[in-house]
């Protein structure tokens, strides 16, 4: 028996589409700011710091990218309410989403800074600038220029796993999806339209980071 592809519905669903792909776009956008600050942070104290910051940011890396990120979000959304905290869908995946990308990105950062060479740092504290200016202003800057590519691929990777959210009925692409096809039946059609409604997302959020990380860290930005 043959399958008989049918797009009709596609035209009363470009809204719910739309509103998904537009809070795909908020969860991620949070995350990569969110995300990216604190694993500059986390990758500064792990080798500034003192011995108990660094242990712990150590055993926070190791947790986060050895466990799964569904877990994590479970955790976080229906494990913390027995202790009295409970927080709503969104502000549980971004949470989620935020501590899983910093994690990672700890050490993408981390490799980036070790990559500046140490004589500049010692350079520039010789002329009187504190180590925090140093920080900011010569080492940071570089490192995040050498690291470029892969905070990138990271920031992508995020997005497309924000799919996951939806089981905890964060109303984004994929339980937008979910719903489509639960009223149409049509799941060949609806999960092909928002495979490639991700893949535009996903070209078009890497050409964007190219294109703003040339301007803002100069040439060498691909």
């Amino acid at each position: 028996m043959g399958y008989s592809l049918d797009f009709g519905w596609l035209a009363d669903a470009t809204g719910a589409i739309a509103r998904g792909a537009a809070m795909t776009i908020l969860l991620i956008a949070v995350t990569t700011l969110a995300g990216t600050f604190l694993s500059i942070l986390g990758a500064a104290g792990r080798r500034n710091g003192p011995l108990l910051l660094k242990r712990a940011i150590g055993v926070y890396v190791e947790i986060i990218r050895n466990t799964p990120f569904l877990v994590q979000l479970f955790f976080i959304f229906f494990g913390l309410p027995s202790i009295g905290v409970r927080l709503d869908p969104l502000l549980a995946a971004m949470l989620a989403m935020t501590l899983n990308m910093a994690a990672y990105t700890i050490e993408i950062v981390g490799a980036g800074l070790d990559a500046v060479p140490h004589g500049q740092t010692e350079a520039a504290l010789a002329l009187g600038l504190r180590l925090r200016q140093v920080f900011v202003k010569i080492v940071l800057p570089q490192a995040l220029k050498v690291i470029f590519p892969a905070l990138t691929s990271q920031i992508i990777i995020m997005m497309l796993e924000s799919a996951v959210v939806s089981q905890i009925a964060v109303r984004e692409l994929t339980y937008e999806a979910d719903m489509l096809q639960a009223r149409t039946f049509r799941a060949f059609e609806t999960y092909f339209v928002v495979t490639m409604v991700y893949l535009v997302l996903s070209m078009g959020l890497r050409r964007l980071l190219v294109s703003g990380g040339r301007r803002a860290l100069g040439a060498g930005v691909s």
